[in-house]
């Protein structure tokens, strides 16, 4: 099966997943995060992750900042070069811990019992319910008996 276009199989999920990604935007904004670093984080957990389309995306979005080329191009190495500041050094830090829970792509999925509409439903769970395992984790959030 190829790929689905879930944001086309339920674009009601992905406008919540929208507003979502605009309230915490509003929220970094009015933390005082600079927004060039806002950018950043973007783009590193987009490399994280191997998303291309984010990674040109956010690229683009830092350049229209006032990014510089020197500083995207070490953001893979942040943590080795001295073109971060100490908050900046954090924001990254910080970023890769919440992004690094990823296991490599499988498909022993796809045996044809899933229909499109199903297997975009199941991706937006997947998606929402790590968001949730992410806010969690690193909220610490209780887990004795």
């Amino acid at each position: 099966m190829s790929r689905i276009n879930i944001s086309k199989q339920h674009p009601d999920v992905y406008q919540q997943t929208a507003a979502l990604s605009q309230a915490a935007e509003a929220a970094a904004a009015a933390a005082g995060v600079d927004p060039k670093l806002v950018e950043l984080v973007k783009l590193r957990v987009s490399q994280l992750n191997g998303c291309a389309y984010c990674c040109r995306l956010h690229t683009r979005d830092a350049v229209e900042l006032g990014e510089t080329v020197d500083r995207l191009a070490v953001l893979p190495a942040w943590w080795e070069s001295q073109y971060f500041s100490e908050q900046e050094k954090a924001a990254l830090g910080l970023a890769e811990e919440v992004t690094r829970l990823s296991v490599p792509e499988r498909s022993e999925w796809e045996n044809g019992s899933l229909t499109p509409e199903q297997v975009s439903a199941i991706t937006w769970l997947a998606i929402v319910m790590g968001a949730w395992n992410r806010i969690a984790i690193r909220s610490g959030y209780r887990v004795a008996p």
